[in-house]
């Protein structure tokens, strides 16, 4: 083959649009144990977790998210990854289980405040309901069955492989690693004993990170998650 007919077909191949990832997942009767971990760059007592966070991976028995909060900001180090839904939803949290303040590093495991970690709590019960999610592009959909009760949820988009040299705050000095770190989070309306389809627009990933997307229902009323998965 000469190298002019070998440029032509290069080019030609250029041409055609890149294939769009596309994942499908579906929720096992035992759904994996929720692992909210509120954390920040800026609270020197937080590596440790974030790195045992880190050696867990997202799967049938656990499914890690990494919410970092913004209240240390004001320390001396803004920490790239906080959001006010990460805090918002950590006062959320402090409400729920009749919490006086809210603190990092905390672990919530199941619904449960847990400082026991790296232990964890024994798996949560079986589902009351089936779930179903497919990624495809820029887009997430779930099918959720119809369960009696109350529901609601969230969904989250995460990343991993993340990390950040900081230069001021309690972490001064330090290389921090950051996985599971949910980059959008968007809680869902509640709904009661009706089958569901939920979509969700997903955001650009940042260029060279792993992103997955997560999906996790919860008891309207106790909110404790029931079932979630993920998709990468």
């Amino acid at each position: 083959m000469s190298r002019r007919i070998l440029e032509c077909l290069c080019a030609g191949l250029a041409t055609f649009p890149a294939v769009a990832q596309v994942c499908s997942a579906a929720a096992g009767v035992q759904p994996p144990l929720v692992l909210e971990l509120y954390t920040s760059e800026g609270c020197s007592s937080c590596p440790p977790a974030e790195r045992w966070l880190s050696s867990l991976k997202a799967g049938p028995q656990v499914l890690p998210l990494a919410f970092h909060v913004s209240y240390w900001n004001r320390l001396g180090w803004v920490d790239r990854f906080a959001s006010p839904e990460a805090t918002q939803r950590q006062y959320e949290w402090a409400r729920v289980l009749g919490a006086r303040n809210v603190y990092t590093p905390q672990l919530v495991a199941g619904g449960r405040d847990w400082r026991q970690w790296p232990e964890l709590p024994s798996p949560p019960p079986a589902a009351p309901m089936a779930v179903r999610l497919r990624v495809e592009g820029a887009s997430a959909t779930a099918e959720v069955g119809a369960a009696p009760g109350r529901w609601t949820g969230y969904w989250a988009v995460l990343e991993d492989g993340h990390r950040s040299r900081v230069t001021a705050g309690e972490n001064s000095g330090r290389t921090l690693q950051h996985d599971h770190v949910v980059r959008q989070f968007r809680p869902l309306p509640a709904w009661s004993h009706l089958a569901q389809r939920f979509e969700f627009p997903l955001p650009a990933a940042e260029t060279g990170k792993a992103r997955w997307v997560a999906l996790v229902v919860e008891d309207a009323l106790s909110r404790r998650p029931v079932q979630a998965l993920a998709c990468r």
